[in-house]
C-alpha cells in the first residue's frame, strides 16, 4: 500500500506544497510513498522556524535538553520493528541490516544526552591574574543533509549531538529515503515532546535539490552544515560553506582496503572480507573495496573467501529474511557497478564469483587480476564487487591501500598486534581497525576520514566540538593595569 506523506515538518506543523514526488521500493519498483516536494520557499521557512526556536531551546538547562534526547531514544526503541520494515521497503535493505540500524539509533541519542554532562570548556592560565576560560556554546541553526544508505543511523548521527548541544536543525533527507531519513524523525520528535522548531524536515525531489540545498547553505541564518554523501557533492558543499566562512562537517566516500597479512587467522580474515565487502550490497561509505592478501596465503584465502561469499542469498529482502543481498538503491547505481565490472573484464580481470547484474540486483562479485588502470581500482564502487589483490610485504600493502584519493577507513588482519599497529600508522585513513573489517562505528567515537573522504568528525565529544563554537571569556580579579597615559 502506498503511503501518502504530503507534508513536511516546519515549526512543528505539517506543511503541504501541492506537489509530490514518488518514493520507490528499489526491490520491485513499486511506489512505496508519495512525498511532499519542497522548494526554496519551504527551505527558507524551515530555517526561519529553526532560528525562531533557537533562543528558547539553547537557553534550556542542559539536563532538560538531555531528557528530551532520552525520550526520543525511547520512542525509537518502541517503534523498532516498524522502522525495520520501513528500512527494508524504502531502502532495499536486508532484515539483519534493518535490525542493526534501528537498534543502533537509540544509542546515538543516549550518547548525545550524555554529552551534555561532559566538560564544556577549560580554565586557562592567565598572565594577569584573570579567571580565563575557554567555553563552548551552540552555534544556532545547523542544516543536516543526510544520505540514503543508512538513513536512520546517519541522520541520527548528524542531528542528535547538534540538537543536544542547543542548536536547532533543518534536515533534508535524501530523495531516495525521505521517510526513514527525514519524516520519521519529525514524527518521533513530536511524539517525544521536543519543542516545535527544534527539528524541521524539508523533503524535495531531485528536481528541487539544487534550490533547496543552496538555501540550506547560503541562508545567513545557517551557521553550520553537516553533509554525508558523495565526494563530488561534498566538495561543492564544503567550498560553498567556506565562501561564507561557515563551519562544515562533510563525511564522504571511501575506497577502503582490508589488508590480510600472512599470519592472519583465516576464519577471521574471510569473515571480515565477506562482511566488509557485501554487507548492504556494499552500499556503505566504509565498505571493503579492495582485499589485499599476502602472496604466501593468497590462494588459500581466495578459495575460502569464494566459498563463503557464494552462500550469500540474493533477492527481495521484504519477501524473505534470508535474502542478505538486496537491490541497489536505483538504476543509476546498478548501471555504475555494471560498468565497473565490464571495464575490469575488458581490461583483463577474471570474475571468480558472481558478475551478473539483473536489474538493480548485483551478485556478490569477486575479481582477480585487477590493475590500477581499471575503474574498479580507482573509483568508489558502492556495490557488492571487490577485487582481491596480492602483495609481497607490508610496505607494498600500505602503498596499494594508500593509492587512492580517498582515506576513510581500513582494516588489518594479523595475529601480531604490533605489526598491525605499525601498518595502521602508515595508512592515510581517518580510521583503522586491526583484526576487524573497515566497517565499524560507535556513537561516541571520532568518526570521519582524511583526504577526499571528508573533514570534521562525528561522535561523542568530537560531535560536540563540531557543532559548537569556542569562546574565550575572562573575569578580571586582579585589576589588570593599563598604561599610565590611559
Amino acid at each position: 500500500m502506498t503511503r501518502l506523506l504530503e507534508g513536511m515538518s516546519i515549526g512543528g506543523r505539517m506543511v503541504a506544497t501541492g506537489r509530490t514526488f514518488d518514493d520507490f521500493n528499489p526491490a520491485d519498483g513499486s511506489v512505496w510513498a508519495r512525498v511532499a516536494d519542497g522548494g526554496l520557499a519551504e527551505a527558507r521557512a524551515a530555517v526561519d522556524a529553526a532560528h525562531a526556536a533557537f533562543a528558547g531551546w539553547s537557553a534550556l538547562p542542559f539536563h532538560q535538553r538531555s531528557h528530551c534526547m532520552i525520550k526520543v531514544a525511547e520512542v525509537f526503541e518502541r517503534r523498532k520493528m516498524e522502522i525495520v520494515a520501513a528500512l527494508q521497503a524504502e531502502g532495499g535493505g536486508w532484515f539483519g541490516k534493518g535490525m542493526f540500524e534501528a537498534g543502533y539509533v537509540p544509542e546515538v541519542f543516549y550518547a548525545a544526552a550524555a554529552s551534555n554532562y561532559a566538560a564544556i570548556g577549560e580554565v586557562l592560565p592567565s598572565e594577569n591574574g584573570k579567571l580565563s576560560m575557554a567555553m563552548r556554546r551552540a552555534m544556532g541553526v545547523v542544516t543536516v543533509i543526510s544520505p540514503w544508505n543508512f538513513p536512520v543511523l546517519l541522520t541520527a548521527r548528524g542531528i542528535a549531538f547538534a540538537i543536544a548541544a542547543g542548536n536547532c536543525v533543518v534536515l533534508k533527507p535524501s530523495e531516495e529515503t525521505p521517510y526513514t531519513g527525514g519524516l520519521l524523525f519529525a514524527e518521533i520528535f513530536k511524539e517525544a515532546g521536543v519543542p516545535d522548531g527544534v527539528l524541521n524536515v524539508v523533503t524535495c525531489s531531485r528536481d528541487n535539490v539544487v534550490a533547496v540545498g543552496d538555501e540550506l547553505i547560503d541562508n545567513p541564518r545557517v551557521k553550520g552544515i553537516s553533509f554525508t554523501g558523495s565526494t563530488p557533492v561534498g566538495r561543492m558543499i564544503a567550498a560553498r560553506a567556506g565562501a561564507h566562512l561557515k563551519k562544515a562537517c562533510v563525511e564522504l566516500g571511501g575506497k577502503d582496503s582490508l589488508i590480510v597479512c600472512d599470519d592472519a587467522d583465516m576464519e577471521r580474515a574471510t569473515a571480515a572480507a565477506n562482511f566488509g565487502s557485501f554487507m548492504h550490497q556494499g552500499q556503505i561509505c566504509m565498505s571493503v573495496e579492495k582485499v589485499l592478501v599476502h602472496e604466501k596465503i593468497f590462494d588459500a584465502f581466495v578459495q575460502r573467501f569464494v566459498e563463503r561469499a557464494a552462500k550469500l542469498k540474493m533477492g527481495d529482502p521484504t519477501h524473505d529474511k534470508s535474502h542478505v543481498i538486496g537491490p541497489l538503491i536505483n538504476d543509476k547505481q546498478a548501471a555504475k557497478v555494471k560498468a565497473q565490472i565490464e571495464d575490469a573484464v575488458a581490461k583483463g580481470a577474471k570474475v571468480l564469483l558472481g558478475g551478473r547484474v539483473q536489474g538493480r540486483f548485483v551478485e556478490p562479485t569477486i575479481l582477480l587480476g585487477v590493475t590500477p588502470q581499471m575503474l574498479v581500482y580507482q573509483e568508489e564502487t558502492f556495490g557488492p564487487v571487490v577485487p582481491v589483490i596480492p602483495f609481497r610485504n607490508d610496505d607494498e600493502a600500505v602503498a596499494i591501500a594508500n593509492d587512492t584519493e580517498y582515506g576513510l577507513s581500513s582494516g588489518v588482519i594479523t595475529r601480531d598486534e604490533q605489526r598491525g599497529m605499525a601498518i595502521a600508522h602508515k595508512l592515510d585513513t581517518g580510521m583503522c581497525h586491526i583484526n576487524c573489517s573497515s566497517v565499524n562505528d560507535e556513537p561516541h567515537v571520532p568518526f570521519g576520514g582524511a583526504k577526499a573522504s571528508g573533514m570534521g568528525r562525528h561522535g561523542g565529544r568530537w560531535s560536540h566540538e563540531t557543532f559548537t563554537e569556542t569562546r574565550w571569556i575572562t573575569l578580571d580579579r586582579g585589576g589588570r593595569p593599563y598604561p599610565p597615559m590611559f
